[in-house]
């Protein structure tokens, strides 16, 4: 290879004359430099020597001089040169040597000398471009070699200046050089860079030239991060435009223009993404990149092209993606000051499209959002960067023209990658409980500036932000207060525990300073207030400024652009005092002597500026003047000239200004970024972190409204199919962050689905609506969007129930709602999806059913669905040509799933339940409905009630969870004014016997409250519309029965046995349902297993009610009769044993309605044994005589039985007077009803014969009580009673009907009882005696035929 390239160069040396170029080297070897030719020469009888050894263990520089000597020499043509660096350039791609070659330092170092130091002989253009095109190849070739890592700094720096000062010259040659120029630059930067991660910092290390790069563990010094340090220099001035660069290192002058400005940004681009992390490492690369670099690059992208401003957000996005930790304020400020601005329009729609496609490539950043939340929007004195860029892209994505702007795309597709980030990062398995989110300050603590320590406990670390944040939030509010009263912004502060009570200067000092948007009139004002506590916060305002190292004009901008400097001179003093004694404390030189010279100097300073810059100010003060002016100010003596003529040209050139605006700034001053950059390096660094739930739901919270009223624009006025596509995805993914508390939001954007289904619009008929969601794509995508939102985060849904049940309500009347809807024990099995068949009559197969979304990536899988969904649309062999349109519909609604979002309504928590349960309730009382056919209402309220009533029993174990607000709801709609109970009661009595059956069918409850619930709300719907008992007794029997056969032993309430009993009786009285009801009654008191204490007088009540119907079989009225005569031995059972039957495991509220039962006569068996006996007694009264007769007869055996229940007297008189005395009164009208009735002597004799068994009943009754009753103090009132009565039957008019038994049964009841009492000496013959006088009196009257007996005249 060698002797190739040796004899190469000779050739070019010895060409014969060339008549183009003019040069004549003279033939052979004449003319030719002779010492070049015999190092040519030398090399090639040392290449063929026979004793040369291995060319490796060759000293580099032996085969290299003689090429490198004709590089360097001016006496050889650019053939030859051109020849001479293609053969270096073979040896250094052959790597004939390597770093660890002897002298290959030395060798390295004289290639890049000769090459950097190349002699050209001036020729043709083309000749001198191909040599140019060869030094780039081996400057390139030097960089990529093995032994590059021999190179010093210096060289390398010499390597790249010689490569751009032939980018330089390139620019007056041709287009294939420039550009082979640029490209060989951007590989030397390329591999310059690449080197840095692997260069090491010692740790007591204070300047970048002691790194060193270790290599194969043997430590070799090459170059390191100073020259990298020189380079980046350099890049950075190269965007410095009109700045002369001249750097150290011998980097020729550059003109800078734009296409410099580009050239620049992608050799730093490429640095940065090279360099990686390996930046932050050192300080001065770092300290570069924080200052010279980042102002640069927000200078010039808010005044340059596009072009331009594209490259500074993509080398702003490597800074971000490496450096982010190191570059807080820096990032901040680029947002704040360049792509924010920028996007609001301000700068031309060209510069605004590229600043919004630089803000959604930052927004692909997986953390970004998070991170501009955490470490912005969460800090009290940062701007809310999160939060202004995503108004800035729903403001600008909002569609105002239709198709949309190329930008509006990119805002729209920024917005939603905002989102579904959000949405994809913060899934967790359980989402925790709404109360979780909030924060609260119960107390002060200082926030302004404070720190976390703990970013390792995840759970107190994000706590801690969302409590500044919180705080920060209060803070805003609280400086809207004070721009309108400061008065009530201080008070604000207070409450809030912002400040500590009393307030503290420095808190309040940090309001004023920190807080945007506050008025700056007001701050001023406040501070230059003579009061102390405003004295000191002055004070405290002015520290928190720092001026080390600042000249006096920069610290007195700063200072003023926080507030308007007022108009009172002696506020203008007090402030002033105060800046300059904090700017006399900070000088680093000794130029003041004391701060009354600061004061005084910033004073003239001020005056200075309103001279030089008030246009009413004709003549203005010159240099000299002010020089003149400020003499012996500084403890008498003069100030340098040098420092106050340059006060003097910074005010002249750049006015102060006496106050700033409210709002966010908008340019960035020199002053403000000298104070950034002193900040930075204090300030707390960049927080890298990553989403959690709690985080991602309060960045989402900021954008809610807007993103939510942006995408729903965009939906409604889009056409394009991808457009709507991503839209819905957007949306689906906000309906996944709303599940974390904000229920508020989810409602919203399910009540804008609900509008672009078009279902809800009240001006279309049901044709036009049909004929709309047919044709139409949005309304087929924002019904399935919908439902499925509603299937997958219905536990978050609230109001927007209501709007769903309209909506699938109107489905039902376009008769697109499938029966599994409300039949989802008869839907197919899970691998089918259509309802009405599996597969269509062209042979399309339906997507599968339902899934169930349980990954983490639950939002994604949502996406699918849709994505499937729109090739509904298509053409030639899409679903819609599958079928007729009415299938197609069908099948879009069958994807929606309905009838799970009711049978899977487990899942959902009360809340949004007990408002589903309420949207049905309102939907079946006809709210908002408008029904064109009574059919049509009946059809809609059934519908509604079914799925009541599933929700209902698909949520039994928790009943009384959601009932009571059911309840509620039902007496709200029957209050309604155009409510119309018919045909509302009517199935909701059905449905909510379907509810009570799945309740006792349930294992039994302890809690006796779902019961006690579910049976008000029945006993509301029957007292709504009475008549239902008659309409739906077939029914309400069925159930009734059903509930008392099979699940008596699960009734466990009074009003729960009250009510079925009640029912069964009132629905009895229809024949078709009677047989079912006295069975029911009659097995349940013959068991007697389910009777109890508590629901004795119901079961009686209900027997009395079978037993006393028309209908009613006189062998079934018998055998009631005979089980209510039977029943005294429960009551009897139940008084021996103390009442400790199991009904007393009842709730508390039937013991107490059973105790007030008894609370008369203080004896429940008493009471008890009365219902008994009334029921007993209103069944004498029937017509049937057999009935009566019988009823008498089991009331005699009960009274008989009676002894046992212990009465006391107010007991018996009780059952006299309710019912043996109410008995024959009632009898005994009975009787002369019929006596004066034509044709009726029958039914009078029979009534006569049952007055005659009442009679003797209540004698042999009275017989019985007769000394309990003697003692009662009213007996006497009592005995009256049953002679009054007596004397009644004994004169009774039956109308010349003869004389009745009773003429002849009374006067042997007299002798009876008289006889008896005189027996036990209740009536006894002496003085005084009123019982004796009266009864004497009485019997004239009654039966004189037995006075003489009764009562002989034996005085």
């Amino acid at each position: 290879m060698l002797n190739t390239e040796v004899g190469a160069v000779l050739a070019v040396i010895r060409r014969p004359p060339d008549p183009i170029s003019g040069f004549i080297p003279g033939g052979a070897d004449e003319g030719a430099n002779p010492h070049l030719l015999q190092s040519l020469k030398s090399l090639r009888s040392l290449i063929f020597h026979p004793q040369h050894g291995e060319w490796r263990s060759t000293e580099p520089s032996v085969y290299l001089s003689p090429f490198l000597d004709v590089i360097q020499s001016d006496e050889i043509p650019a053939a030859a040169t051109g020849v001479a660096l293609s053969a270096v350039l073979k040896m250094l791609h052959l790597d004939v040597f390597d770093e660890r070659t002897p002298g290959a330092r030395e060798a390295i170092h004289s290639i890049v000398y000769a090459v950097t130091n190349c002699r050209l002989e001036r020729t043709d253009q083309a000749s001198e471009d191909a040599v140019f095109m060869r030094i780039l190849q081996v400057l390139t070739a030097i960089m990529r070699s093995r032994a590059s890592i021999l190179l010093t700094d210096h060289a390398v720096c010499s390597i790249v200046n010689s490569c751009f000062q032939v980018v330089q010259q390139s620019v007056h040659r041709g287009d294939l050089l420039q550009r082979s120029a640029r490209h060989a630059m951007h590989e030397l930067i390329q591999a310059i860079f690449s080197r840095l991660p692997d260069i090491k910092v010692p740790e007591t290390a204070d300047s970048a030239s002691q790194v060193v790069v270790v290599v194969d563990d043997d430590d070799i010094s090459g170059y390191g991060a100073r020259c990298m340090v020189d380079i980046f220099h350099f890049l950075c001035s190269l965007l410095n435009v009109g700045e002369v660069v001249d750097s150290a290192e011998g980097f020729g002058s550059i003109s800078s223009d734009e296409d410099v400005q580009l050239f620049a940004l992608v050799l730093i681009n490429s640095a940065v993404e090279l360099g990686g992390e390996g930046i932050g490492k050192h300080p001065k690369l770092l300290q570069m990149v924080q200052d010279d670099l980042f102002h640069h690059l927000i200078h010039y992208a808010t005044c340059s092209s596009p072009l331009v401003l594209s490259m500074i957000c993509s080398a702003v996005l490597n800074l971000y993606h490496f450096l982010r930790r190191r570059l807080r304020l820096q990032l901040e400020a680029f947002f704040t000051y360049v792509l924010l601005r920028i996007a609001a329009g301000g700068s031309g729609v060209q510069l605004q499209e590229v600043a919004i496609e630089g803000i959604v490539g930052f927004c692909r950043q997986p953390t970004f959002v998070i991170e501009m939340y955490v470490n912005y929007d969460c800090d009290p004195i940062r701007h809310n960067v999160s939060e202004e860029i995503g108004k800035s892209l729903c403001k600008i994505a909002f569609p105002v023209t239709n198709p949309m702007s190329p930008m509006q795309v990119q805002a729209f597709e920024g917005l939603v990658t905002v989102i579904t980030t959000i949405a994809d990062s913060i899934e967790v398995e359980q989402v925790p409980d709404r109360g979780s989110y909030g924060t609260d300050v119960s107390d002060y603590k200082p926030f302004w500036v404070e720190r976390c320590d703990s970013h390792d406990d995840p759970d107190t670390w994000v706590e801690f932000v969302r409590m500044r944040k919180m705080k920060k939030k209060k803070v805003m509010i609280a400086a809207n207060h004070y721009n309108r009263d400061e008065k009530k912004g201080l008070d604000f502060l207070n409450i809030c525990h912002l400040v500590p009570t009393p307030p503290d200067p420095k808190c309040l000092a940090y309001f004023f300073r920190y807080t945007p948007g506050l008025d700056k009139n007001r701050i001023g004002d406040f501070l230059g207030d003579p009061d102390e506590f405003n004295i000191q916060v002055l004070k405290e305002f002015t520290e928190t400024f720092d001026f080390s190292g600042v000249i006096l004009d920069t610290a007195l901008r700063t200072y003023l652009e926080t507030f308007r400097l007022p108009g009172e001179s002696q506020k203008i003093q007090r402030i002033l005092e105060a800046f300059s004694e904090r700017f006399y404390e900070q000088q680093s030189s000794e130029i003041f002597v004391s701060k009354d010279a600061v004061f005084i100097l910033c004073y003239s300073l001020i005056m200075l500026n309103t001279d030089q810059h008030n246009p009413q100010v004709k003549k203005k003060m010159t240099e000299e003047e002010f020089i003149r002016n400020n003499r012996a100010i500084n403890g008498g003596m003069d100030l340098p000239r040098e420092y106050l003529s340059e006060l003097f040209h910074s005010i002249s050139t750049n006015a102060i200004t006496l106050f700033g605006q409210t709002g966010l700034p908008m340019e960035l001053s020199s002053n403000q970024w000298v104070d950034l950059i002193k900040r930075s390096r204090m300030v707390e660094p960049f927080i890298m972190c990553d989403f959690s739930h709690k985080l991602g739901r309060d960045v989402f919270v900021a954008i809610s409204g807007p993103s939510v009223a942006t995408l729903a624009a965009i939906f409604e006025h889009t056409d394009d199919d991808e457009i709507l596509q991503e839209c819905v995805d957007g949306l689906i993914s906000i309906a996944a962050i709303a599940r974390y508390g904000l229920e508020d939001i989810l409602d919203e954007l399910l009540s804008c689905f609900c509008k672009f289904t078009t279902l809800l619009n009240p001006y279309a008929t049901a044709e036009e609506t049909l004929f709309t969601f047919s044709n139409e794509l949005k309304p087929r995508m924002a019904t399935l969007a919908l439902f499925t939102i509603a299937n997958r985060f219905g536990d978050s849904v609230r109001g927007a129930w209501r709007n769903m049940v309209d909506c699938m309500l109107k489905l039902k009347r376009l008769k697109l709602l499938p029966q599994s809807v409300i039949e989802p024990e008869n839907a197919p099995s899970s691998d089918s999806v259509f309802t009405l068949q599996a597969k269509s009559e062209s042979g399309v197969i339906f997507p599968s059913s339902h899934l169930r979304f349980g990954s983490s990536r639950q939002v994604s899988g949502l996406i699918g669905r849709f994505s499937q969904f729109l090739s509904l649309d298509g053409g030639g062999d899409s679903m819609l040509n599958a079928g007729s349109e009415f299938e197609n519909n069908l099948k879009i609604i069958q994807q929606c799933h309905i009838g799970n979002i009711f049978s899977e309504s487990s899942k959902l928590p009360d809340e949004s339940l007990q408002n589903l349960g309420r949207a049905l309730i309102f939907s079946a009382a006809g709210k908002g409905q408008k029904f064109s056919t009574p059919v049509e209402e009946e059809e809609t309220v059934g519908f509604c009630w079914d799925l009541l009533v599933m929700i209902s029993t698909v949520n039994i174990q928790r009943f009384a969870a959601f009932w009571p607000q059911f309840h509620d709801c039902f007496t709200v709609v029957s209050q309604f004014p155009l409510f119309s109970p018919c045909p509302f009661a009517e199935k909701a009595i059905v449905g909510l016997f379907k509810i009570a059956l799945k309740l006792f069918s349930s294992p039994p409850h302890i809690d006796k409250l779902p019961e006690e619930l579910l049976f008000k709300s029945i006993n509301l719907m029957w007292k709504l519309d009475k008549e239902i008992l008659d309409t739906c007794c077939e029914s309400i029997a069925e159930s009734t029965a059903r509930i008392l056969n099979d699940h008596a032993k699960n009734v466990q309430t009074m009003i729960g046995w009250k009510t079925l009993l009640h029912l069964l009786s009132v629905t009895g009285r229809h024949p078709e349902t009677f047989d079912q009801g006295v069975e029911a009654l009659m097995k349940l008191m013959s068991e007697g297993t389910h009777v109890t204490r508590f629901n004795y007088a119901c079961c009686i009540e209900a027997a009395f009610g079978y037993a006393a119907l028309k209908i009613s079989p006189l062998e079934k009225s018998s055998k009631i009769l005979e089980l209510m005569g039977e029943s005294v031995n429960w009551l009897i059972q139940w008084h021996k044993s103390g009442y400790s039957d199991p009904g007393s495991t009842n709730s508390s509220s039937s013991v107490e309605d059973v105790q007030k039962m008894g609370a008369s006569t203080g004896n429940l068996g008493a009471n008890l044994f009365v219902k008994l006996a009334e029921a007993l007694r209103k069944t004498s009264l029937v017509r049937r005589e057999e009935i009566r007769n019988q009823a008498v007869a089991e009331l005699r055996k009960c009274f008989t039985a009676a002894e046992e229940l212990e009465f006391t007297p107010a007991n018996c008189l009780a059952c006299f007077n309710l019912v043996i005395f109410a008995m024959v009164d009632d009898l005994h009208e009975k009787m002369l009803e019929y006596s004066r009735r034509e044709n009726s002597e029958r039914e009078m004799k029979s009534m006569e014969g049952t007055l005659k068994e009442a009679m003797e009943l209540l004698v042999e009754v009275f017989q019985r009580f007769m000394v309990p009753l003697s003692q009662s103090p009213g007996f006497r009132t009592f005995w009256l009673g049953v002679l009054r009565r007596m004397d009644t039957c004994m004169k009774a008019d039956i109308g010349g009907m003869g004389e009745g038994v009773l003429q002849e049964l009374v006067p042997t009841l007299l002798k009876k009882m008289i006889t008896e009492m005189k027996q036990k000496e209740i009536l006894v013959q002496r003085d005084g005696d009123e019982l004796w006088e009266i009864t004497h009196i009485q019997i004239q009257w009654i039966a004189p035929s037995v006075k003489e007996e009764l009562f002989p005249e034996e005085f």
